[in-house]
């Protein structure tokens, strides 16, 4: 125990120094999220430090498997603690140290201090959630060619999106689109005909997850037999993945004039959305991960498998099985996307509705349309009026 506690405590000196330091390898402090933190749930993930199980050999050279938050924290009931959660059940599972880093900002010159450090400490995969770390990834890559890396939600490019990935690099992304659908689907099937869409920054991923809301909401309009704009999608973009004042004051707006669910495709915009939610007992769909513990007002989510992912991808490079230099997707068809039947709260669409749609997208006879390029107006829809909102 002595020992551990002097291995720790020499830790936290080297990051504090490294911090401070501002000549050779600087490395960005932690900083607070700028999303409020949420409250503790039941069997959060470990905290930054905290040690595997089974501590193995790499104890004296450092931490084998680092994830790098893009500057949320890893209990952001999203995106950093979906992959967060998947890197530590695996580290807990077969006895490897693990730790993140969060930087102080962002940017690509803090990201690859952060991995810098990470490979200092003895890192032998680095995790990296998020597009931001498409660019810096394409840099790290070729810096650090004995280090495993995995982008999640995105592929490396050197600034121009040509997919540049090294043998070293596994590029991760996931049908959005489909998760989306499933979640628009499930929404008219539960009843709701005034419905909203409230994306962050009009990213590829978000505008599929908004697309195929959209997408889904008319194929079950269209399959209950309801007449050409009996639902309604309000659809925008805030523009930030943070909490602002406007956000809940747009939120509360729509629920006011009659919207009676909202789709929140943006991570901390969630804990704008939430308070008007609650104020007028309407509800959300959330994303990402199940964020059905944030509030009795989320009634499903749409989920990209971020933990199973990231699991999956670090087993692989344990197992001699690295698909080094690869682009996989996560769809319907290997379970990468879906939604949490078992918290949901959808009324008359259950298991069994939700199996047989779910089996239409594996199988092909549902096809969502997948191109971010287009306006949302462009999408082939028969029944949903779509009200988009600048």
């Amino acid at each position: 125990m002595k020992k551990l506690l002097a291995i720790a405590l020499a830790l936290v000196m080297i990051f504090a120094l490294a911090a401070c330091g501002g000549s050779e390898t600087p490395a960005p402090a932690p900083a607070p999220a700028p999303a409020p933190e949420p409250a503790p749930v039941p069997e959060a993930p470990p905290s930054a430090g905290q040690e595997a199980t089974a501590p193995s050999e790499a104890d004296d050279e450092g931490h084998e498997l680092v994830l790098i938050t893009d500057i949320g924290t890893i209990d952001d009931r999203s995106f950093n603690q979906g992959s967060w959660e998947g890197l530590a059940k695996y580290a807990q599972e077969f006895g490897k140290t693990f730790n993140y880093i969060q930087p102080a900002e962002q940017g690509d010159d803090a990201y690859l201090n952060a991995i810098d450090l990470a490979v200092q400490g003895g890192a032998k995969v680095i995790v990296t959630p998020g597009f931001l770390f498409e660019v810096p990834i394409h840099t790290a890559q070729a810096m650090y060619p004995n280090v495993q890396f995995i982008l999640i939600d995105g592929v490396p490019h050197a600034g121009d999106y040509a997919p540049d990935i090294a043998p070293n690099t596994v590029g991760v992304t996931y049908a959005e689109e489909q998760a989306g659908f499933l979640a628009g689907y499930a929404a008219v099937y539960a009843g709701y005909t005034e419905l909203g869409f409230m994306g962050g920054m009009a990213v590829p991923a978000v505008v599929r997850f908004g697309h195929g809301f959209v997408q889904g909401a008319d194929l079950a309009a269209e399959e209950l037999e309801m007449s050409a704009g009996s639902v309604t999608v309000n659809y925008h973009y805030t523009d930030v993945f943070w909490p602002l004042p406007e956000i809940n004051t747009m939120a509360s707006t729509w629920y006011n004039d009659g919207i009676e669910c909202i789709f929140v495709a943006g991570g901390g915009i969630l804990f704008s959305v939430i308070p008007a939610a609650e104020q007028a007992d309407k509800y959300i769909i959330g994303v990402d991960v199940d964020q059905s513990a944030e509030s009795d007002t989320i009634i499903t989510s749409a989920m990209k498998k971020l933990s199973v992912s990231v699991y999956d991808k670090i087993a692989d490079f344990y197992n001699d099985a690295w698909p080094g230099g690869q682009h996989v997707v996560y769809s319907a068809e290997n379970d990468g996307v879906g939604l949490p039947m078992e918290s949901s709260s959808l009324g008359d669409f259950g298991q069994a509705e939700y199996d047989a749609v779910f089996a239409k997208l594996v199988s092909g006879a549902i096809v969502v349309d997948d191109d971010f390029t287009k306006d949302v107006e462009e999408l082939d829809v028969k029944i949903v009026k779509i009200n988009s909102i600048g």
